[in-house]
């Protein structure tokens, strides 16, 4: 669509979520050479801004046109909470409905952003306060990318100084893989050298096993790969991660081999096991989790379970957790323990929720994948 065609229907392009492939097609149909692309990008990413005019090695004409046809569309603030371990969550309004939550855990080694693909979720993932809260919709580029640009400025990052943000994970509120069409340009808008720069090693994607889609990683993004799998048979996963019932054991198993074999880097998959206490942190289950991990790539990292209002399960005990761990590395496997962050203000791993308007009916239990 032309610059005219765009004025002449009042639609204004966003280019807060385009990566540079689309950024460059846009500057293209205005009439203006794709270098453009790189130059806005830096304004937008790197320096924060979203007004025009303030982007001064831009000439007047330009800065017109892209005024007339363009807009850098941010989501407001609603809260900003702070831990006592320095965690701090934001809520963000992404409509006159939604909201959702984005959460920075800073470490004496990294920062890393935790950030939502999707307001709600549909998977309903028995121990996840997210997935208890209902599903509205996905969430777009620059509603995702979003997140990163709010985060950057609370924090006061700038361009040339050491990264407050050195890694971003989609763990937050959504299933990642079933919003591709806008994670996956998000993510590429995260490693480009005109926006954050981030290498591909410090950009997760965690799913709870949406197979076709872990497929498509190494070669639409080419990012980390998290799998949600707290559960080490199909019996159990069944009832804890509900799409186990759509992609069982048998199905999700190969696509992680798939993904960590060929190519010429090292890969490994982070393989993430929530602690419930007496539900799958028995001995048994070590045993079958060492035994189902056998000869992947991976490390394993135990999360003790975070509470939240009307929760059926409880935390493993420390004992317990050790114990579990134990076995694992007696196996080879790499092995951590997750740290609890931010659970005094909500923003530990699973207590994600955010501001949903549920449009899903629970009683159909029904998930599909599409792009």
């Amino acid at each position: 669509m032309t610059a005219i065609e765009l004025s002449a229907s009042k639609e204004k392009v966003d280019l807060l979520g385009m990566d540079r492939q689309a950024m460059e097609a846009f500057f293209a149909d205005i009439g203006e050479k794709p270098f453009r692309a790189g130059q806005v990008m830096k304004w937008i990413h790197q320096f924060g801004i979203s007004d025009f005019d303030e982007m001064t090695n831009l000439s007047k004409s330009l800065r017109d046109k892209l005024k007339a046809v363009a807009q850098i569309r941010t989501p407001k603030i609603v809260a900003e909470q702070y831990s006592e371990d320095g965690t701090i969550k934001w809520l963000l309004e992404v409509d006159n409905h939604n909201s959702v939550e984005t959460v920075f855990i800073p470490e004496a080694n990294r920062g890393t952003l935790c950030i939502s693909s999707q307001v709600g979720c549909a998977l309903e993932c028995r121990f996840c306060s997210t997935g208890q809260q209902g599903f509205n919709r996905n969430l777009e580029n620059w509603e995702i990318i979003a997140q990163m640009w709010v985060a950057n400025k609370a924090l006061g990052c700038k361009p040339k100084e050491e990264r407050r943000i050195s890694n971003v994970v989609f763990m937050g509120m959504g299933e990642p893989l079933l919003n591709v069409k806008h994670v996956f340009p998000a993510a590429r808008i995260l490693m480009d050298d005109f926006a954050y720069g981030l290498s591909k090693r410090r950009v997760t994607i965690s799913t709870a096993g949406v197979v076709p889609a872990i497929d498509m990683i190494k070669e639409e993004v080419d990012v980390s790969l998290a799998i949600s799998l707290h559960a080490p048979n199909n019996p159990l996963r069944d009832i804890l991660v509900p799409i186990n019932q759509k992609y069982p054991l048998e199905v999700l198993m190969p696509s992680l081999h798939r993904f960590v074999e060929g190519g010429h880097s090292k890969k490994h998959v982070t393989v993430e096991y929530v602690m419930l206490d007496k539900v799958n942190d028995r001995l048994e289950h070590a045993q079958q989790l060492a035994e189902l991990l056998k000869g992947l790539a991976c490390k394993v990292n135990l999360i003790p379970f975070n509470p939240f209002p009307n929760t059926e399960y409880r935390r493993s005990s420390n004992n317990a957790i050790h114990r579990f761990r134990e076995v694992l590395e007696q196996a080879g496997l790499n092995v951590t323990v997750r740290k609890t962050r931010g659970d005094d203000i909500d923003a530990a791993c699973g207590q994600l929720a955010g501001k949903v308007t549920d449009r899903t009916k629970r009683t159909l239990h029904r998930v599909e994948f599409s792009n």
